[in-house]
């Protein structure tokens, strides 16, 4: 068991006067306080924002670990929206009066990460609602609602809650109209407003190519756990999403705009919100001298990998085309992840890098649903309330439904050759992702830091650190190919900003990402897409968080000396839960580096 952030414990004895010619009586030795003791404290100032989540967000709060949230579902509704913006404002009143009185250092700070997450939200809702026609992928959303319920980690008394939710999707029960009507509605108000900008072309189209996949894993996922009385209200429910779809590909479509680039101040805070603190020119201009450092380490390395396979080239981008030509086929990929993962711990052990958990990680193939959802690796993390030994997995998606040209555009092979396996492992699974997930739970990290606190800068920049601290054990192969996706992340951190700023264009972009980094097609054009569309700003995080925690090794080890510790450092960076940057360096400078 993890250790939380150590402080200093003070403890008042009382001393009582001793009665004239009587001897004093022995005072009594008060037990310990408990150091964690603090927790319990903020997690109960969490239950303010818990609550709206419940109430407005009812599948998402009930995924992180929420009990009793099973049969609802949000709405889409004006009402609910306001009603909403009113409880997150009631919220954070509560919260900031709290906060004038708490005197725990460490339940302060909870506090505070509460009240920013209670006005980030607030904040979102502002911009969005001034700036954007709300349009909502309506088939996805019903996925991911009941995908909460319909897995294997959960328990299996809980999964027929699936078949309310469904019907609540479907309008059936509840009280409220069918989610796509609510959609439908809502959507069409804000096309008639000219002062918001349409959803973006390239996503609807987007959502319109993956609609049947989706809607068709909806319906795999319900008959896999074979529950009763699902097939009338899902029959009904993929009527009114193929009417959605109609909907959306004849009266969305043809007004949404061809310029997907966010308003500067939305494209600001998105990158606020994914825990990067800095404006996108000075982010974009570090990026780019990382991107030439790593395109020359890779120069070095990649001679004398072309010189042991015996090729005549000795370019970076030649020698990973024909790394990745040797691609595992089938059957054979999952066990070669599985024993990737088993070198990996043990190299963390013998060198004595972080603390496992004691039990293993999970490694899946992605479902095609999945994979519309989240078209690149990734690690499904555990709940986080009230978890009852849920794990994180790591997902790799290898089936991913190809775009409107088809062919090879949704062909990877950026994930199943052996070369790769190393860095992706240690970035999705071991010492990266699950690992930090796991750690959380294990150590009992508040809520506050665990799920409000929670930034893409912290987590993928753990998860590109974690790459980086198994680079120097990996054979050469693996290390070209993991600072092939740290030049990945390098790229992300301009091209992603430049794209919204009009720097660069689309192809532009496309052409980097397939001549200079050396992605497939397909890699190529989901990348793309998700610096336009799918989520603006998030995969600057990768290189900011691992910038950053860099920086603060490195300032900690000058700080130290020689009585640094690896080990000691990294689990105490993931006793912190999710803390931004500035947080986690205030953490880790007045906790850590003194008491060492």
């Amino acid at each position: 068991m993890m250790r939380t952030a150590s402080f200093s414990l003070i403890l008042l004895l009382a001393a009582t006067a001793p009665g004239r010619g009587q001897a004093p009586a022995p005072t009594p030795t008060p037990a310990p306080a408990d150091p964690r003791a603090w927790i319990a404290e903020s997690n109960r100032q969490a239950q303010v924002l818990l609550d709206v989540d419940a109430r407005f967000s009812p599948e998402g709060a009930g995924e992180a670990g929420m009990s009793g949230l099973d049969r609802e579902i949000s709405s889409l509704t004006p009402e609910s929206r306001k009603a909403q913006r009113q409880a997150l404002e009631a919220a954070l009143a509560t919260l900031e009066t709290r906060l004038a009185s708490e005197p725990h250092p460490l339940v302060r700070q909870d506090l505070q990460i509460l009240i920013s997450a209670a006005r980030d939200s607030i904040r979102e809702m502002q911009l969005s609602d001034a700036r954007l026609v709300p349009y909502v992928d309506v088939p996805m959303r019903v996925y991911q609602g009941l995908r909460s319920l319909l897995d294997p980690q959960v328990a299996a008394g809980r999964r027929s809650a699936a078949v309310d939710r469904l019907r609540k999707y479907a309008g059936l029960d509840g009280g409220l109209d069918p989610l796509t009507t609510q959609a439908i509605r809502r959507t069409r108000e804000g096309l008639a407003n000219p002062r918001l900008l349409p959803p973006a072309r390239s996503k609807v189209e987007r959502d319109l190519s993956n609609d049947a996949v989706v809607v068709t894993g909806i319906e795999k996922m319900l008959a896999e756990y074979k529950l009763e009385g699902w097939r009338e209200p899902y029959a009904i429910l993929a009527r009114q999403l193929a009417e959605y779809e109609t909907f959306v590909r004849n009266e969305v479509l043809p007004k949404a705009r061809t310029d997907f680039r966010l308003p500067p101040e939305l494209y600001a805070f998105s990158l606020e919100e994914v825990g990067v603190d800095i404006a996108p020119e000075p982010l974009a201009a570090m990026a780019h001298q990382a991107f030439r450092d790593i395109q020359q380490q890779m120069a070095a390395l990649a001679p004398g990998i072309a010189r042991a396979r015996g090729q005549e080239t000795s370019d970076y981008r030649e020698v990973i085309r024909a790394l990745k030509k040797e691609q595992l086929v089938g059957d054979a990929i999952l066990p070669h992840y599985r024993k990737r993962l088993e070198e990996i711990e043990a190299i963390v052990r013998r060198e004595k890098l972080v603390t496992l958990p004691d039990r293993a990680a999970r490694i899946r193939i992605a479902t095609d649903a999945e994979a519309a959802q989240t078209p690149a690796p990734n690690m499904r993390p555990p709940r986080l309330l009230g978890n009852t030994g849920e794990i994180g997995e790591f997902v790799l998606p290898l089936n991913v439904p190809a775009g409107s040209g088809g062919g090879d555009a949704g062909r990877f092979d950026d994930f199943t050759f052996e070369a790769a396996s190393w860095t992706l492992t240690a970035h999705e699974a071991r010492p990266g992702h699950e690992m930090q997930f796991a750690k959380m739970i294990e150590a009992g990290v508040s809520i506050p830091r665990a799920v409000f606190a929670f930034n893409s800068t912290n987590v993928e920049g753990w998860g590109l650190y974690a790459e980086w601290m198994m680079l120097p054990y990996m054979p050469a192969e693996g290390q070209l190919i993991s600072l092939q996706f740290r030049l990945l992340r390098a790229a992300r951190a301009f091209l992603d900003p430049e794209l919204h700023l009009g720097r660069v264009t689309p192809d532009e972009a496309r052409r980097v990402l397939r001549e200079d980094v050396g992605l497939s097609a397909a890699m190529t054009e989901s990348e793309v897409e998700r610096y336009m569309f799918r989520s603006p700003a998030q995969a600057t995080s990768y290189f900011y968080g691992y910038t950053r925690l860099q920086e603060l090794r490195s300032q900690v080890e000058r700080a130290m000396g020689g009585r640094f510790n690896a080990l000691e450092f990294h689990d105490f960076i993931l006793a912190q839960g999710l803390l931004p940057p500035a947080l986690l360096k205030d953490a880790v400078l007045a906790r850590f580096t003194p008491v060492r």
